[in-house]
Parts: structure tokens; C-alpha cells; sequence
């Protein structure tokens, strides 16, 4: 290899480098302003406005985009760590970054071969456009792998017409990529993605949005309808796209949301023992041991995460392993065990904060992040997802040594 070509490769590994580098200083900007807003999104039940405007202009959404169509072709890794930030600073915004972040993922990792959505990726990173999902319907509830509507039209043109129980922020979004059967005559599993940009769809309101926590996620119910063209549904079936990306990006993408919030509780609750230990000449409050309980808890659950995040990277583009009983097993269990522990840190933080963490009118303040946190076991309900995943962990093997995976 030459001088000039070292020279090159190292001049391409800094360009590569730059983007991560300012990352953190990009998110951290917009989590001031998340956190600033934080209070008001959630009494008022209104979306993050002034955040997501923030995460535009810094140019936070279009960073799993890659180079070529003008991203900046970030790892997962590197966006799962600007979920658990701005999860520290309002759950809301984390989770609409997260969410956007899952669908997009969806059209960048399984749409490359349709000009159609090739021109929608460039739009990402060029508009900063914002994609919102609707996989939930009608009596479906969160049996994502089920489509009651079909795309209908037999030539170039498609309409789909969809009750969707929920689609978060909806009303805000750009974009939505939505479920649907293949056709009128095609079973329920049978199911296609289908992008639609504002200008294709109206959204008609079914039901409103006023939830215990997560309240500026504005997870409303429309009737869905839209008209475009056949090439906008994404050339692979769902099934693929799904098994691949859709969950396992959810998963990890709304776990590093989940971590976040239980990491501000737990900083709020050591606020508050080491002001009570000053104020008392050293000796610690009672709920002090419920804090060892809270970092401990912490700790684990960004452990399982991290772990989680660096399998699915090592595997990224392997999709017979992605496709593996075990990786299924393993992500979505990944869910179910990320969701129990961010409520159970949460829980040992207000614990140790005591009435401190309980009202709602002092600096130490936990009840949004308690209302916010229990719906971690909620969204894709746990119980749903034990009972389908019970057959497939039975045929599972039981690993023999510690260095299995």
C-alpha cells in the first residue's frame, strides 16, 4: 500500500470520525431543551415541539442515514446513546426520537433498491423529515404481525383505508409507514410496508391521548387514509423487514429511552440523599438503602443494553442470524427484561427519595418519570410477548457455559 493511500485511509477514518465526535454536543443541546419543555409537555399532553424543532436543526434525524444519500451513516449505537440522553431530559422527546428513528431504520435498511424510497432517504437527511409508524389496528391492539386493512388498487395507484388504534405523534409527523395487508384477498400475516408522505394521507381522529404518563408521545387514534403510488410500498414483505429492523431496533432504541429515564430518577434520588446527609451532619436518610438498590438495578439494565445493542450490531447484515430463533428470542426478551428493570429503578428511587420523590412541586420530583416509565411494560404488552415467545424459548437450547451466547 502506498503513502497516499494511508494518507487517504486516515483522512477518511477522521471524516468518519467527526459526526460521532459532535454528536454528543448536538444532543446535548437539544436536551436542554427537552428538559426545559419537559414539565409543560407533560401537564399539557402536547407534543415536544420546541425539542424536535431543536432535533431538526441540528440535523439529529437523519443520522442512521447513509453517506451517499447525505447522512451521516451513524451505528445504532451512537443513536441508542442519543435516546438514553434525551430520555434523561423528557421522556416524550426520547421516545419520538426513538420512534422515528425505528421507522426510518425500516425504509433505509430494506427500501434501497426503489427510487422511489431512495429519494425519500435523501429527504430524510436533507428535510430532516420526521417518521411516525402505525402498526396497531382496530381489535389487532399491539398484534403488530396482523393487518385487518389491504392496499387496494390493481395498477400504479394504491389507496389503503386504516382505523389505527394509535399513531404517536401522527398529527406532527412527515411521514408515516404503516402495515397493511398485501391485498383484499390476502391473509392477515401476509403483510407489506407502505410509506406515505403528509401530502398522500389525511388523518381523521378516532380517539384522543390523555394517558397516565408519556403524555407528549400524543399517541392518538386515527382512520388513516391514503392514496399513492405501488412504489411506495417497500419492495421486501414485512416479515423480513420486521424480524430484521423493525423490532430489534424498537426494542433497543426504546430500552436506551427506558435507561434514560430510570438514570435521571437515580440522579435525583443521590441529589437528595447527599442533600439530606449534609443537613443532618452526615448520617444518611432512611430510603438510602433503596438508592444502592436503584444504581444497582441501573446498572444491570445498561449492561443488558449495551450487550444487546453489540449483538445486534455484530449481526447487522446477517439476516439468516438475524432471522435465528435465538436472536428473536433473545430481543424480545430484551424488552420484557429492559421494561421490568427501568420500572424497578425507578421504583427503588422514589423509595429512596421518599415524600421528596413523591410530590410534584419540588426539585426532587419523581412522579413523571414513575408515570412515564410504567408504560415501558405496556407498549407491546409484556404478557403478549411472554405468551408468544414461550413455544420458541422452549425449543431453545439451555446454554452450558458462560461464554455461550
Amino acid at each position: 500500500m502506498t503513502a497516499h493511500n494511508v494518507q487517504r485511509q486516515d483522512q477518511d477514518a477522521i471524516a468518519a470520525m467527526k459526526p460521532v465526535a459532535d454528536l454528543a454536543s448536538r444532543v446535548e443541546a437539544v436536551a436542554k431543551i427537552a428538559a426545559a419543555e419537559a414539565a409543560s409537555v407533560d401537564r399539557e399532553a402536547r407534543f415536544p415541539t420546541a425539542a424536535i424543532k431543536a432535533a431538526r436543526e441540528s440535523r439529529l434525524l437523519g443520522l442512521a442515514v447513509p453517506r451517499e444519500f447525505g447522512g451521516e451513516a451513524l451505528a445504532l449505537t451512537d443513536i441508542a446513546d442519543a435516546c438514553y440522553r434525551l430520555g434523561q431530559a423528557c421522556a416524550a422527546t426520547g421516545m419520538v426520537f426513538a420512534m422515528h428513528h425505528s421507522a426510518a431504520a425500516c425504509v433505509v435498511r430494506h427500501a434501497g433498491a426503489s427510487a422511489w424510497h431512495k429519494d425519500l432517504i435523501r429527504r430524510i437527511a436533507e428535510e430532516q423529515l420526521l417518521f411516525a409508524s402505525s402498526t396497531t389496528e382496530g381489535q389487532n391492539g399491539g398484534n403488530v404481525r396482523a393487518s385487518a386493512a389491504p392496499i387496494e388498487g390493481n395498477g400504479a395507484d394504491i389507496t389503503l383505508t386504516r382505523a389505527a388504534t394509535v399513531i404517536s405523534y401522527g398529527a406532527e409527523a412527515d411521514v408515516i409507514a404503516t402495515t397493511a395487508r398485501r391485498a383484499d384477498d390476502a391473509p392477515s400475516s401476509d403483510q407489506v410496508l407502505a410509506t406515505f408522505v403528509k401530502s398522500d394521507y389525511v388523518l381523521e381522529p378516532l380517539s384522543g391521548w390523555n394517558a397516565l404518563g408519556m403524555r407528549g408521545a400524543a399517541s392518538a387514534g386515527f382512520m388513516l387514509k391514503a392514496c399513492g403510488k405501488r412504489e411506495q410500498i417497500v419492495p421486501e414483505p414485512y416479515e423480513r423487514i420486521h424480524a430484521q429492523t423493525m423490532q430489534p431496533v424498537s426494542h433497543l432504541l426504546w430500552a436506551s429511552v427506558w435507561a434514560g429515564i430510570a438514570a435521571d430518577a437515580v440522579a435525583r434520588a443521590q441529589g437528595f440523599i447527599r442533600k439530606a446527609a449534609r443537613q443532618s451532619g452526615g448520617t444518611l436518610p432512611p430510603g438510602a438503602a433503596h438508592f444502592t438498590k436503584a444504581r444497582s438495578t441501573l446498572q444491570t439494565l445498561r449492561g443488558l443494553v449495551a450487550s444487546s445493542l453489540a449483538r445486534f450490531e455484530a449481526i447487522a447484515d446477517d439476516r439468516a442470524a438475524l432471522a435465528s430463533l435465538d436472536f428473536q428470542t433473545a430481543i424480545t426478551l430484551t424488552k420484557v427484561d429492559a421494561s421490568e428493570l427501568a420500572v424497578a429503578t425507578v421504583l427503588s428511587a422514589m423509595r429512596a427519595s421518599g415524600l421528596a420523590g413523591y410530590r410534584n412541586d419540588g426539585e426532587f420530583t419523581l412522579g413523571r418519570h414513575l408515570r412515564d416509565i410504567l408504560s415501558a411494560p405496556i407498549m407491546i404488552n409484556n404478557d403478549r410477548i411472554l405468551a408468544n415467545v414461550s413455544m420458541s424459548a422452549l425449543m431453545s437450547g439451555i446454554p452450558t457455559s458462560l461464554r455461550s451466547e
